[in-house]
């Protein structure tokens, strides 16, 4: 048997903000079960902790749903990575130089010649002009 608070093996995984304990213990009944406790740093020189028990007979399950998790979580890191290099590739395809015009992004308006809606196209450049200056001109008519 172990110490007197029934310990019989403990480690201790140490990260930047805060530390996890994996304790195996017995309790006096003779259970043995994994504690697994979360460490960190809180207010002042306070420590937040949690923990949780798994007991021996249930820890086969615990261990398949972390694994499950482990899985998925992969997963669906390659599978983010993969749609975010595509995505990248076919931004890059559409406005590189060279490439489907001339590398620059191209906003086309329709403008008929006697539309009344404040825009005037002489050239290249495009002008607004205000309907309130245009009202006052109309007015003072």
């Amino acid at each position: 048997m172990g110490s007197i608070r029934g310990e019989l093996f403990t480690t201790q995984v140490t990260l930047d903000n805060r530390s996890y304990f994996f304790n195996v213990k017995e309790n006096r009944a003779g259970d043995v079960f994994l504690q697994i406790v979360e460490s960190k740093k809180g207010d002042g020189a306070d420590f937040d902790r949690h923990q949780i028990a798994i007991f021996a007979e249930d820890m086969q399950k615990v261990l398949k749903g972390l694994d499950d998790s482990l899985k998925f979580i992969e997963k669906d890191k390659k599978e983010r990575a993969k749609a975010r290099a595509e995505k990248k590739a076919a931004k890059e395809a559409k406005y590189a130089k060279g490439g489907e015009n001339g590398g620059k992004k191209i906003i086309k308006r329709k403008v008929s010649a006697g539309s009344d809606d404040g825009i005037q196209k002489t050239g290249k450049v495009i002008h607004i002009a205000s309907k309130r200056d245009s009202d006052k001109a109309d007015s003072e008519e």
